[in-house]
């Protein structure tokens, strides 16, 4: 979008901003805070930003209130509590029931080979399925591919809490364009990071030191909580670096 379009509760989505994909066969995905009322009609159910994401076809209200819901396809990042015999059961928030997680849910392994994960282990993972009737189920790997794909263990680094708005922002293909975040481009100009988004307001950062990982927590965090626009972001990554 050329511009920003904010809808309010109640408002009519116009025909005209819905993404167009480049394969017609994609349908339409309506996100959080809209609502479609039959035949063709799309409205919002919250007051926020509307967002897209071409690529897949999305459109949403950008809103950050409101807990995590574990949806299919989420990559979200959770931490073991306890093992039983084949699975782990993991927390993604302190509201929702434990996440299962087969002991066999990773690229290629076996019960010889399968990673050996103990209470507090952070993974990265994909949630499979999930409904009101069952808890979660999350995997380690790309059900399309059967690749990891940067999922599994994560091991080092710091883990810092975001919304789920800026969470989404961050998971967009086009960071900049699409979801108006320049933060961590602006901080790879300057030095090398790891980074791990959680649709479930979460994200892990890596870097050489643990000045640069709580620099890179603390500027997405700010840009987060100030709403920063693009140029906002430029002054907050020159003004953090020169702290570090």
């Amino acid at each position: 979008m050329a511009t920003e379009t904010l809808v309010l509760p109640g408002e009519t989505i116009s025909s005209e901003v819905l993404p167009i994909p480049s394969n017609p066969s994609i349908p339409l995905k309506l996100g959080p805070g809209l609502r479609h009322l039959p035949p063709s009609t799309i409205t919002s159910v919250v007051a926020g930003p509307l967002r897209i994401d071409q690529k897949k076809n999305a459109i949403w209200v950008e809103n950050n209130s409101g807990r995590y819901i574990p949806q299919p396809n989420d990559l979200i990042l959770a931490t073991v509590h306890h093992s039983s015999t084949d699975l782990y059961h993991c927390s993604i928030t302190p509201h929702t029931a434990f996440a299962q997680l087969p002991q066999l849910a990773f690229e290629g392994a076996t019960k010889k080979t399968r990673p050996q994960l103990n209470s507090g282990s952070l993974i990265y993972a994909r949630i499979l399925s999930a409904s009101k009737h069952m808890d979660p189920e999350i995997v380690c790997y790309n059900p399309s591919t059967g690749k990891s794909e940067g999922m599994g263990e994560l091991k080092g680094g710091m883990v810092f809490d975001i919304s789920m708005g800026m969470a989404r922002r961050l998971l967009l293909s086009k960071q900049k364009e699409e979801g108006r975040v320049a933060v961590l481009e602006e901080i790879a100009e300057k030095f090398a990071f790891e980074i791990a988004v959680g649709r479930n307001g979460k994200v892990w950062a890596n870097s050489g030191t643990v000045k640069e990982t709580l620099l890179v927590g603390k500027a997405l965090q700010e840009t987060d909580t100030h709403v920063l626009g693009i140029e906002g972001q430029v002054k907050l990554v020159k003004r953090l670096l020169r702290q570090v």
